[in-house]
């Protein structure tokens, strides 16, 4: 039937006749049938074609005059005018600098090639003379499309001019238009090519030719109406210069000409630059503007979907609509890449024809070998930007979510935070993110796939006919079990992705927690979770890795069993089998196998991005704070600051547990509110009700004025005090000073080595509880808001500083400002102006101090509790304040100073800030980083990991055994297809077969065999890592920030576990097919060997020249990544804090710097990729088209026909191989860097063993408790000056020890010592005659009890917090919850021992997660006890509790406590007075009291300090 049709349509299809007489003539009255002869013959016949499109060509032409001559007359209409009208464009408007993308030079391009083409033909025409009609019509389009497409020239160059930022809209209506028109010209040449055989005039073929070649032309001109901007893009004068100031180094693509964007010259200097010397950081150009993180930020939150959509995958829908345009270009660059790929194995059988036959006409071999060449040369262009713009897609994707997903971070709600957790967020950053980046280089294969398989059916069929069915259903076969071993694979692979959420949220636990962990010598209870964890993601990584070997062997066997089939089914079919035949068809077979072999592979990675994207959804759909809970008003009028109105809140978004209700504020301006109340009462969550962080359920919320706040928790930035202080303001000296000194940090910042340039380590590491808290105050004082919500920052200070903050900050430099105080410090209460009480998230009582004494009740009771321990400071000999000594001064204050250092200080400067040591003033040193060629004892380390070189030795043997039989397969081909043989069908099928079976085995073996072995190695890297971080000394995480570690151990181990394996594997692969490929062509062109020496030193000095920059772009890609992760984690754990000052733009853009920097790397990297590939693929074209003209020239007596044929099935594909084995070689050398990096970890000098053998402690020890020190010196690294100088003293066994003194003395550095977290430089400490440093760490620390500073928690349940080790009942957990004051409150949970602990802790308040701190002590009952500020979070009502039950339960201990509440240590034994690293005083409380003391001054300073302020 359709040939009837196709038969019908010649007439019109072949016609060159231009009248309408036939039409005319007809008899047929109807309508419908004229309408349709008609349209036939317009949109058929080709002379009508070419009036249609000349008419719009002229018609265009008209349009464009008519405004041309608009443009001139209106020059003589306005007279008066200063500015000439010509100089205006015809259709555009100003003049503005400008940048000018590929999009310009593209079409600038296209429409001159159009333009020179239609010239070309014209003037053939009309130099071949005008005699027909047709011929006529014919010339007369090509010279009118011709003056078109000139025209349309100049008009893009006047746009350039003028920069003009979009095409005029009649330009892009013409090309619409013409190109459907085009397209009827290329249907209807295709049909004449296909159906009409050679009945069609001559003329009319080669038109038919000129018509499909330049289609793919047009069409690129429909791309750029579509999208509609020219290619320039305006810059302001202003932006220039300010661009070029902040950023001189942009990378050279952005103003790179069309030819070296094409070669990618433009990365000469980078790599010539890395060449010379190893790169650095500065020494990377930046990114060009188009692919800058803040414009994908900006481009991304356009596209996202607007609630009203109700979009169901918000994610996906958002990225097609920024990227959709990158994706079509892509998709025309593989379409012209796989129409060129066929051209090869075309020609295999002319080029066999040519040299078996007669060789008269040897310019038939020069046509062949130049249409291979040029073929060649559009392969390698088109593959090769097909891969860098797949990899610039990938680039920005990666750049908008990275970017997305921490501005979505910024606006978690607490609840949403806690859902995802730190460590699931990170890993959405650095592995889905990765994903999706990853993907874009297989999308295209899922639709290109099937245009391949049967663009190589159709030929098989075309040469090798029905036979090609047994190809088919094997390749059918192939793919339907492939697609579901991959969907299997997606379930593991989802399932892996959840468990190393899970392993990496329990590192970031670990990582967070270090010091607590080792101070209670629970390394190895984390190092089982985090194995067991780890075991889990191994068991689903193993069956991952195992299904994809077999999927690997399907693929990889494919070839051979698919020729052994189609050869097979030839043979019974007597198709005959010739060297032609069968080498085209071992062409197209190993054509075939790489589309079979990347579609699951191709798959898999969309899967993965799916599930990637899935998870994402869910992140980027979590619920956001609203920001219209709280009405906020700057510079207000009205006497009220904060109020409240019937308010009721929970942290959780559904509402289920309320934590405030009922809640009624008023607070005017300038006052001074205090929230008071027993622990748990809902204190810290009024202030973030006020600030808008908690779920509002009820109620109205009104701020009036600029707020600030301080965290009960300090939350300090790895950064300088200086940067911590000034928190993105501007600095203004005065106030800085003034900062300084209300907040009492001049003598810490004299104290420290480099002043306020000292830089804080990761959570404030290096600094004290006090250090900590006092900074975070000057951040906030320095912001000069209205109104500071302040979570108790009396807490972490010791009296004497608490005064003067008291004094010089909040009744001071903040006494014109609204405050609301939440503190435990009742002494400072009736200064205050408006009291709230507080008890089960409710407001018991409110108003002022002595209103709310008369009244007793809740805030009576704290009172009393209060007055009760200060019954002990007031009976003490000092307490009348008569004949009280001056404090003395410490010996290190009476030292003479300097000349220099007096007038120095005189100067007002700190002398710790210009007499700096050599040292450096960065805690955080720059990361580890290896320069040059990744070792050989690297690649020797991941070799013989696991199995020695043993496992090398079996994957080497079978890998050569692999390629050894397929090499004799195709030999046996070409020895039984020879003209001189006689072909036995059943021999050479047999023996095929045979050959092609070893093969199976072989690459099936491989696969497994390289799947065990890689996990094996994998695992072993993860253990020692572990097992090298957990013994890792504090001072490593002290100086080291988690983001490098968490970069280790999520990428880079992921990397170890299942990408280098795979390439490791596919390299050794293609070095031997290299080999075999460049064996053959060289046996059958022998000449060619000539060529091989320069060849392989060509390719040995590109990969030299390029690997000295790609390896050093890999390494500082890894280092700039964790700035990135660690980062986010850094702004989540202060997010309150950023969110209430306003900040979130500042971090913003810094995770946007931090990006760039990152995506640099990524971007010049991947440039370097395809500068490299280019070159080597155009090498390899070269060689082998040099080797046919060998073929060509030499007798077929030297080169047989059919070792023409083998040649050339080995050498087509050589400039794919030769680029991808140089290519894969370096991206192994550059994931090796991964191993590099974990090896580096590996290598971390290790603190003391955790058990000596010969120096166990016996099991009561310590028995009595009896401590020594003798001159304990102690710094915490070698080039850090002394923290504690020169310590002796005794404490007696049962001795309760009170240490005090000034925030940053050394208090906490002791206690540090005991456990030792710190080893000290010199001196002892004689525990029960037992010397501490020359026992193991764990029997040491296990042997004592300690509550740290600051309370920490881990995420399961309260059993787990309380007995992690499991070796208590519950009726002794519940004993140790009701002595410290916590059973009522975990009684009233439903889960009761088994409620819900998130990470950090977070949903207990600060007290509560200390009184757990001190639960979990109880329970241990050790022999010595450190209580290092203990009970600094807790009302004086519960502490009293607290240190009546330690007096009871301990009594038999000895117990040191630091404490900065005098009545915590006023009844101790003893006390001890640290004052800058000296033991000052170290007696009796009462004897300390008797006389001058600095013990005595502290007393006096904490009861009377309340007064007078």
């Amino acid at each position: 039937m359709r040939l009837v049709v196709v038969m019908a349509a010649d007439s019109w299809l072949t016609s060159l006749d231009c009248s309408v007489s036939s039409i005319q003539s007809s008899d047929d009255p109807s309508f419908v049938l004229v309408a349709i002869r008609w349209l036939k013959f317009i949109f058929l016949s080709p002379c009508p074609q070419r009036i249609v499109l000349s008419s719009l060509d002229l018609l265009f032409l008209l349009i464009l005059l008519i405004l041309a001559v608009k443009k001139l007359s209106s020059r003589f209409i306005k007279n008066g005018s200063s500015t000439s009208s010509l100089d205006k464009p015809l259709l555009g408007d100003e003049r503005p600098q400008f940048r000018i993308t590929f999009w310009f030079y593209g079409s600038l391009v296209v429409t001159a090639l159009l333009a020179i083409t239609y010239s070309v033909l014209c003037i053939l025409a009309f130099s071949q003379g005008v005699q027909s009609r047709w011929e006529m019509a014919e010339a007369f389009f090509r010279l009118i499309h011709a003056v078109t497409y000139l025209a349309i020239f100049v008009l893009i160059v006047h746009q350039k001019r003028f920069a003009a930022v979009s095409h005029p809209i009649t330009l892009r209506v013409y090309w619409a238009i013409s190109y459907v028109i085009v397209l009827l010209f290329a249907i209807t040449a295709i049909i004449r090519l296909f159906f009409t055989g050679y009945k069609v005039d001559l003329s009319m073929r080669m038109d038919d030719i000129v018509v499909l070649v330049s289609f793919p032309l047009y069409l690129y001109l429909l791309i750029v109406a579509i999208r509609g901007s020219s290619g320039i893009f305006p810059t302001s004068q202003h932006e220039a210069a300010e661009l070029i100031l902040i950023d001189s180094n942009v990378s050279g693509y952005g103003t790179a000409s069309l030819f070296s964007r094409a070669v990618w010259n433009w990365m000469n200097p980078l790599l010539s630059k890395g060449y010379q010397s190893p790169l650095k950081l500065d020494e990377v150009p930046s990114l060009p503007p188009d692919f800058r993180a803040e414009r994908m930020a900006e481009f991304f939150g356009k596209n996202w979907p607007k609630p009203d959509e109700n979009v169901k995958y918000p994610v996906l829908m958002t990225l097609i609509r920024c990227f959709w345009r990158d994706i079509v270009i892509i998709s025309f660059l593989a379409i012209v890449q796989l129409a060129v790929m066929y051209v090869g194995p075309v020609l295999i059988q002319s080029f066999i024809s040519f040299t078996s036959g007669d060789r008269t006409n040897p310019s038939e071999g020069y046509y062949l070998v130049l249409i291979l060449l040029v073929s060649k040369v559009i392969e390698v262009l088109t593959s090769h930007h097909f891969s860098f713009q797949s990899e610039i897609l990938g680039m920005k994707i990666r750049s908008s979510l990275i970017t997305t997903l921490y501005k979505k971070g910024l606006r978690l709600t607490c609840s949403s935070r806690q859902a995802h957790g730190v460590g699931q967020i990170v890993n959405y950053m650095a592995v889905d993110s990765q994903q999706l980046s990853d993907m874009m280089l297989q999308l295209h294969s899922l639709w290109m796939m099937p245009l391949q398989v049967g663009a190589s059916l159709l030929l098989l069929y075309y040469y090798m006919g029905v036979s090609m069915f047994a190809a088919f259903v094997l390749i059918v076969g192939a793919m339907i079990s492939t697609l579901l071993m991959t969907r299997k694979n997606n379930e593991f692979q989802f399932q892996l992705m959840m468990k190393r959420d899970s392993r990496m949220k329990a590192i970031n636990e670990l990582l967070g927690n270090m010091r607590v962990i080792k101070f209670q010598a629970w390394e190895e209870h984390f190092k089982e979770k985090i194995q067991s964890l780890r075991n889990e993601e191994f068991s689903w990584l193993s069956k991952f890795m195992y299904l994809l070997s077999c999927n690997l062997s399907v693929l990889w066997s494919m070839s051979q069993v698919i020729a052994a089939c189609t050869f097979g089914a030839a043979i019974l079919c007597k198709i005959p089998l010739d060297a032609a035949t069968v080498f085209t068809a071992t062409t197209v077979f190993r054509i075939l196998q790489d589309p079979i072999r990347t579609f699951p592979q191709s798959l898999m990675s969309v899967s993965q991005a799916m599930v990637s994207l899935g998870r994402l959804d869910g992140y980027m759909t979590s619920r956001e704070l609203d920001h219209k809970v709280v009405e906020r008003e700057v510079g207000c009028s009205g006497r009220i600051a904060v109020e409240v109105k019937d308010g009721t809140f929970s942290w959780e978004d559904d509402g289920d547990q309320i934590v405030l209700k009922d809640i009624n504020v008023e607070i005017q301006k300038g006052e001074l509110a205090a929230i008071v109340g027993m622990v748990g009462s809902g204190k810290s969550s009024l202030l973030a009700s006020i600030l808008g962080e908690l779920h509002k359920l009820s109620g109205e919320v009104r701020v009036c004025g600029s707020t600030a706040y301080v965290a009960q928790t300090s939350w300090i930035q790895n950064a300088t005090i200086q940067e911590n202080i000034l928190f993105g303001s501007p600095m203004h000296n005065k106030r800085y000073k003034d900062v300084l000194r209300v907040c009492s940090l001049d003598k810490d910042l004299e104290i420290l080595e480099h002043g306020d340039q000292t830089e804080i380590g990761e959570r404030g590491i290096n600094l004290s509880g006090g250090q900590k808290q006092r900074i975070q105050l000057a951040r906030a004082v320095y912001q000069d808001c209205d109104i500071y919500l302040l979570d108790d920052i009396f807490s972490a200070v010791d009296a004497q500083t608490g005064s003067e903050i008291f004094k010089e900050c909040v009744r001071g430099a903040l006494k014109d400002k609204t405050i609301v105080l939440v503190t435990h410090q009742v002494d400072f209460l009736h200064n205050a102006d408006h009291i709230l009480v507080m008890r089960d998230g409710k407001i018991v009582q409110s108003g002022k101090y002595d209103g709310l004494v008369e009244l007793g009740l809740d805030f009576g009771d704290l009172v009393a509790a209060h007055e009760n321990s200060m019954d002990l400071v007031e009976n003490s000999p000092s307490a009348s304040g008569e004949n009280l000594p001056q404090t003395p001064r410490s010996p290190h204050q009476l030292t003479p100073k300097s000349p220099q250092k007096s007038q120095e200080e005189a100067n007002g400067e700190s002398s710790s800030l210009d007499q700096k040591p050599k040292g450096s003033s960065k805690l955080i040193e720059d990361e580890e980083r290896e320069t040059g060629h990744v070792s050989f004892d690297v690649y020797k380390q991941y070799f013989t990991e696991a199995f020695g070189w043993w496992g090398v030795a079996a994957v080497v043997i079978i890998s050569v055994f692999w390629q050894g039989s397929s090499m004799l397969s195709d030999y046996w081909l070409a020895y039984e297809t020879s003209k001189d043989h006689i072909f036995n069908p059943s021999l050479f099928i047999e023996v095929y077969s045979f050959i092609a079976g070893i093969c199976c085995i072989c690459v099936v073996v491989r696969s497994f065999l390289v799947a065990f072995v890689g996990l094996k190695t994998a695992q072993r890297f993860f253990d020692q890592i572990l097992d090298s971080i957990l013994h890792a000394p504090m001072s490593f995480f002290d100086t080291t920030p988690s983001g490098r570690i968490l970069s280790r151990a999520s990428t880079d181990q992921a990397y170890v576990d299942f990408l280098i394996p795979l390439f490791l594997s596919i390299v050794l692969l293609m070095y031997f097919a290299l080999i075999g490929m460049l064996f053959i062509t060289c046996q059958s062109a022998w000449p060619t060997i000539f060529l091989i020496i320069p060849l392989v030193w060509l390719n040995i000095w590109y990969r030299r020249y390029y690997i000295a920059s790609s390896r050093e772009l890999t390494r500082l890609g890894s280092i700039t990544k964790a700035p990135i992760l660690h980062h986010f984690s850094e702004t989540i754990s202060g997010i309150m804090t950023v969110r209430c000052f306003r900040k979130e733009d500042k971090f913003f853009q810094g995770n946007i710097e931090r990006v760039n920097a990152n995506l640099r790397m990524d971007f010049h990297s991947n440039a370097s990729n395809e500068w490299l590939g280019l070159r080597l693929e155009f090498i390899g074209s070269i060689l082998i088209c040099i080797a046919t003209i060998f073929m060509v020239l030499l007798p077929s007596f030297v080169i047989p026909p059919e070792y023409v044929g083998l040649a050339l099935s080995y050498g087509l594909p050589l400039n794919g191989v030769l680029f991808w084995t140089v290519s894969m070689s370096c991206m192994v050398e550059n994931r090796m860097v991964s191993v590099e990096r974990i090896k580096q970890f590996i290598r971390i000098p290790s603190e003391a063993s955790w058990r000596i053998a010969n120096c166990l402690p016996s099991s009561d020890w310590p028995h009595r408790g009896d401590i020594e020190i003798n001159n304990l010196k102690v710094r915490y690294r070698s080039n850090t000056p002394l923290v504690l100088k020169g310590i002796s003293l005794r404490i007696n066994g049962g001795e309760k020890i009170g240490i005090v003194g000034r925030t940053g003395s050394g208090k906490s550095t002791l206690i540090q010592v005991f456990f030792r977290l710190v080893e000290p430089s010199a001196g002892t400490i004689i525990i029960d005659g037992v010397d501490i440093c020359k026992l193991g760490l764990h029997d040491l620390r296990s042997r004592f009890g300690i509550i740290p500073q600051e309370p920490v928690l881990f995420q399961g349940t309260v059993r787990s917090n309380i007995d992690p080790l499991e070796q208590y009942s519950d009726d002794e957990i519940w004993k140790s919850l009701e002595r410290c004051q916590l059973k009522d409150v975990v009684a009233a949970k439903p889960e009761k021992l088994d409620a819900t602990v998130v990470e950090s802790g977070d949903n207990w308040s600060v007290g509560q997660r200390q009184l757990l701190c001190l639960g979990r002590v109880m329970l241990k009952n050790s022999k010595i006890l450190f209580m290092d500020e203990a009970t600094a979070s807790v009302d004086s009502q519960t502490d009293a509790v607290i240190q009546g039950i330690i007096r009871e339960d301990f009594a038999a201990c000895t117990i040191i406590t630091i404490a900065h509440r005098i009545p915590t240590v006023i009844d101790c034994d003893r006390v001890l007075v640290i004052d800058d690293g000296w033991a000052k005083e170290f007696e009796r409380p009462a004897n300390l009291l008797e006389r001058p003391s600095l013990f005595a001054s502290l007393v006096q300073e904490y009861s009377n300090r309340s007064t007078g302020v």
